[in-house]
């Protein structure tokens, strides 16, 4: 497994060995001796799926009591894959950086806990499977205004009108105004 730098040095792209042959491919999507010596030492205790049509924006989600650890990765389609820092004592608080994961690409992208993660499905009938280091806590869930001016996420929103907005979602808080990590 190749480990490729981000613009934010926790978040990780991960590019799989992928053997492949006339009868299709076989990788290896998690090894915690491999991912252990990369630096990334994970248990991971849920795994999510999710399917969304091209132009859906998800997040930026996080849990503020149980933070999660995401590894991420599409099985079919395309994503713009983002990861805020959100962790006020961190050089890089309010910093973001994005992955490009597809079907195609085989790329997988580690959100280390601390982080508010999202995605744009720039496909139809995107499926992204992530595993989670922590369980889902709705009382502990939080989200990011996707927009946020003080963010700055360049989203490729060419060809999609307005992105397609959980009601969750539509009103996330600015990082100014949430709840983040110390």
């Amino acid at each position: 497994m190749k480990i490729l730098e981000t613009a934010l040095p926790d978040v990780k792209l991960l590019e799989p060995h992928v053997f492949g042959d006339d009868r299709g491919f076989f990788l290896e999507s998690w090894n915690a001796r491999t991912f252990a010596a990369a630096g990334i030492e994970a248990n991971f205790v849920q795994d999510n799926h999710s399917r969304s049509a091209k132009g859906v924006l998800r997040g930026l989600h996080y849990q503020i009591n149980s933070p999660q650890g995401k590894l991420v990765r599409v099985v079919s389609g395309a994503v713009y894959d983002v990861a805020v820092d959100i962790r006020r004592s961190s050089p890089t608080f309010g910093r973001w950086a994005y992955c490009e994961l597809s079907a195609e690409n085989k790329l997988q992208c580690w959100v280390p806990a601390g982080f508010a993660h999202g995605f744009l499905s720039i496909q139809d009938g995107t499926e992204l499977i992530y595993k989670c280091t922590d369980f889902y806590a709705p009382d502990a869930e939080r989200s990011l205004r996707w927009n946020d001016p003080d963010i700055a996420i360049t989203w490729p929103l060419k060809g999609i009108d307005a992105p397609i907005l959980s009601a969750k979602d539509a009103v996330g808080q600015l990082l100014s105004e949430a709840e983040v990590f110390p």
